[in-house]
């Protein structure tokens, strides 16, 4: 849920080229006359994105509803991609990395819809909430999924956006690499805290039982 949350900020922004940006860019010259689309495409996305990093923290902590607005907010993702990607097919011919966020998001929503299974209906719970230590993994793992999916967006959408020799994601460098760099070194953080905290526990009811015994 972290890194198709992330996927959606960031495919939403890097549409900006395509939505605002048009002229200024000759391979996207052909949507011109589309730019409405676009533009429609890139706001939604990014707030779709937006919630989907408040969903990721209310799946976390578990509660009401939790599970259902997780879906439908996947089910808007996954509908808003695939009109971007088969728009971008029609229009220029191809669709990287608009493709990609379709698919991530159709593979969490998969995953999600999967959870509700006979056999694991009854193992996952999202109206209960996980203890401290669980939530704090989960909060920190996703964190660091999100941060690694922004740092290397260059590496994952680089060779769809060379044009003269030049890389268009390098306009966003110094923003993906802060902000990246930031998640994974908050999801670090949390990750030492739970690990301090569960070994400060260990250590007082070890110190408690001999105690105890003595």
């Amino acid at each position: 849920m972290g890194s198709t949350a992330a996927m959606n900020i960031l495919g939403g922004i890097g549409t900006v080229c395509a939505a605002f940006l048009t002229k200024d860019y000759p391979p996207m010259w052909a949507l011109l006359d589309y730019q409405w689309l676009y533009q429609s495409l890139m706001i939604l996305t990014i707030i779709v994105g937006l919630v989907g990093a408040w969903a990721t923290i209310r799946v976390v902590r578990g509660g009401v509803n939790v599970y259902r607005d997780a879906l439908i907010l996947l089910a808007v993702g996954t509908v808003l991609a695939a009109v971007q990607m088969f728009a971008s097919l029609m229009l220029r011919g191809k669709a990287v990395p608009a493709n990609m966020k379709l698919y991530i998001n159709l593979l969490t929503l998969i995953y999600f819809l999967a959870l509700r299974l006979p056999g694991l209906r009854g193992k996952v719970d999202f109206g209960s909430p996980d203890d401290t230590a669980t939530r704090g993994m989960s909060s920190g793992l996703a964190a660091i999924v999100a941060g690694a999916v922004t740092v290397t967006t260059s590496i994952w959408v680089g060779s769809s956006h060379l044009y003269a020799g030049n890389n268009w994601v390098n306009v966003l460098r110094t923003p993906l690499l802060l902000s990246g760099a930031a998640f994974i070194g908050l999801g670090l953080l949390i990750l030492g805290q739970v690990t301090t905290r569960h070994s400060l526990l260990t250590e007082g009811t070890q110190g408690v039982v001999s105690s105890d015994a003595s």
